[in-house]
């Protein structure tokens, strides 16, 4: 029994790849202008400048990475916040830890004009982390101390906090509307190479990072008393999970913009497909993040052609429906 679901489970992640690899080539090649297989193989085995040529290699494959980069940052986020605690609902967009980094840059474009690429990485760190400790502050108040609900309301009015103050800035500087609006909704198009770059050492520490303390998840997982009693330090396994989440949320924000709700589906989704065992939930749910914001920049790309949609909004149109399902199912039904 146990070597029938570890073939399972490890045919999971085998389809999953094979899908993720299918998607970043049919990212490279779909799209407004017209270019297929052989030409996208020709750009890099017999490259000629051609107009199509140099769309796929400036445009196309930086897009393709950087969906899957974000995609992944995102839904492990939403893993680690989940167990964390132990809320059903939790991500980076509902705890406002999206809204926080995207603060931090819009103020940063409308009050001190910065343009400066690894300034924006840096205060998107900055806004994830002072959003995610606001939250934990404030859903900490009271004698029950930190609860599912309390964390989830919590969230939500830190999130409407700095949405409320992104768009008072934005307001009072109009000039730096257009410069940041369809960041703001969350979007992949236009993001060159350079940008994913300067962000992939710290979201590459928190794949890694989460990946090495997914053992010690599991023995969380069972419960606070639980987990002393088995010589777990649950505070410092906790720092550690903010500390990724920070790393990983902060990162996608940087890059992306705050693009909500994948960190909320995918996990749900690979529970179903490999169980609750976080060695096989966090590397799966990197995976199909990449998977869903890879299809939902494709669809993107054709809802309103010739003009594009914002990424973002298609993560919505997929995630609200199974945000209303998951809340109305109830935290126990987890």
């Amino acid at each position: 029994m146990l070597l029938k679901s570890s073939t399972f489970k490890w045919s999971g992640i085998i389809v999953a790849v094979i899908l993720m690899l299918l998607l970043m080539c049919a990212s490279v090649i779909f799209g407004y202008t017209d270019t297929s297989w052989k030409t996208a193989v020709d750009t890099y085995t017999n490259y000629n400048g051609s107009n199509e040529q140099i769309i796929i290699q400036t445009v196309r494959v930086p897009r393709a990475l950087i969906a899957a980069a974000v995609g992944s940052s995102l839904a492990i986020a939403g893993t680690l916040m989940q167990t964390l605690t132990k809320n059903p609902l939790a991500s980076p967009g509902i705890f406002g830890i999206n809204a926080g980094a995207g603060f931090a840059v819009v103020a940063a474009v409308t009050l001190f004009k910065v343009t400066d690429l690894q300034t924006f990485n840096g205060l998107a760190f900055l806004g994830a982390a002072v959003a995610a400790f606001c939250v934990y502050g404030v859903g900490s108040f009271g004698r029950e101390g930190l609860t599912p609900m309390k964390l989830t309301l919590a969230g939500a009015a830190i999130a409407a906090m700095f949405s409320s103050f992104t768009q008072g800035l934005l307001v009072i500087n109009e000039a730096a509307l257009e410069q940041v609006l369809f960041w703001l909704a969350g979007s992949v198009q236009g993001r060159k190479l350079e940008t994913l770059s300067a962000v992939l050492p710290y979201i590459g520490i928190g794949w890694v990072g989460a990946i090495l303390i997914a053992g010690k998840l599991n023995i969380l997982s069972m419960g606070e008393d639980v987990a002393k009693g088995l010589g777990l330090h649950t505070g410092i396994v906790k720092i550690t999970i903010g500390i990724l989440v920070i790393l990983l949320a902060g990162g996608a924000v940087a890059v992306a913009g705050p693009i909500g709700f994948v960190g909320i589906v995918i996990p749900h989704i690979t529970r179903t497909i490999v169980g609750i065992d976080h060695r096989w939930v966090i590397p799966l749910s990197g995976i199909l993040g990449a998977v869903l914001l890879l299809a939902a920049d494709i669809a993107a790309r054709y809802l309103l052609m010739p003009s594009e949609v914002p990424v973002g909004v298609m993560t919505a149109i997929i995630g609200t429906p199974f945000f209303i399902y998951i809340a109305r199912r109830g935290f126990n039904g987890k």
